[in-house]
């Protein structure tokens, strides 16, 4: 074995019984995207949005655009490229080849890079399974600052008890400072697991239904379709989170959200405002199409082109997908 290979590297083991976390930002630690780099990159993934039938991704243009990338240092489409060759997506699949351009990303100190690793050894990707290694090098990676890290351990650990069998653990002062610095970097993910963790009302475990709310909101703006999901269920029921009064109209459109977001994870909402603000405002007139709901709440954008046609769901980046979205 060659010690000096990153994938190699001596860690800390993980400790679910931590004391203290140091909230980092990921975009504080990584470095600048050259503009042209950053153009590639978007343009690869628009090439290969779930929202294309699979016959119409262009997987091996994207994976030529992404190594253009990857040769600037564009660490996004660094980690999308090593996902395409531990995939075999574009390319003849080598998990070796993968690993190295992984490592490549862990040389430059990207925390993302990090969180990648660990997941390539908890499927035993390129190198032997080890879930001891793969929980220490999501550690390192939330250390680091990767939000994707925190919101995967601030969800293991955000339980009233220990069942390791079970794979979650009773730590949730960290696990909410975790997921609070993920939520922070707009990570939807962990807007869910925090806004979940908290709806309620026992203070004395930090819950509060009306910032479960706020929060679970801005997990829809995140592109979390798991939180467009709860918030129709909330607003549908009348639930606590939702003040305890069914609206019907409001849980509408999140549901529409929802199987929008569902179908392409990569999708950001950042004006979500404008056509579903949180009561008590009044929601705005709408004429019920979907596109309409949907393009008032998205980013302008000068994308290149806007696939319009569902495919399968998608698999999240933690199990393989080959997209490292902007957010």
């Amino acid at each position: 074995m060659n010690d000096s290979l990153p994938r190699n590297m001596s860690l800390t083991a993980f400790n679910p019984h931590r004391t203290a976390f140091e909230c980092k930002h990921e975009v504080d630690v990584a470095p600048p995207l050259d503009p042209e780099a950053d153009r590639w990159n978007q343009q690869a993934m628009v090439q290969t949005s779930a929202l294309l039938w699979p016959n119409q991704r262009d997987y091996k243009g994207a994976v030529d655009l992404w190594a253009k990338a990857a040769e600037r240092k564009h660490w996004k489409a660094m980690l999308n490229l090593a996902n395409a060759y531990a995939q075999g997506e574009g390319v003849d699949r080598d998990s070796e080849h993968a690993l190295q351009i992984t490592e490549q990303a862990m040389k430059l100190g990207i925390p993302a890079a990090y969180d990648l690793m660990g997941t390539y050894y908890m499927d035993g990707m390129g190198v032997k399974q080890d879930a001891s290694r793969a929980y220490a090098f999501w550690q390192l990676a939330a250390d680091k600052g990767s939000p994707s890290a925190m919101a995967y351990l601030g969800g293991k650990m955000d339980a009233l008890y220990d069942d390791p069998k079970a794979g979650f653990w009773g730590n949730r002062k960290i696990a909410l400072q975790m997921l609070e610095c993920a939520v922070a970097q707009g990570n939807g993910r962990a807007a869910y697991v925090l806004g979940t963790t908290i709806a309620g009302d026992r203070a004395e475990l930090g819950e509060n239904n009306e910032r479960a709310l706020k929060t679970l909101h801005a997990g829809v703006k995140f592109g979390s379709a798991e939180s467009a999901g709860y918030l129709f269920g909330a607003f549908d029921d009348g639930d606590p989170v939702a003040g305890g009064v069914k609206d019907r109209a409001r849980a509408e459109r999140y549901s529409v959200l929802a199987d929008r977001l569902e179908r392409d994870p990569d999708l950001r909402l950042p004006n979500l405002d404008k056509m579903v603000p949180l009561p008590p405002a009044k929601l705005p007139k709408w004429d019920g199409k979907k596109e309409t709901l949907i393009d008032a709440a998205k980013a302008v954008t000068s994308a290149p082109a806007s696939p319009a046609k569902a495919a399968v769901p998608p698999v999240s980046l933690r199990t393989g997908r080959a997209h490292v979205p902007d957010g």
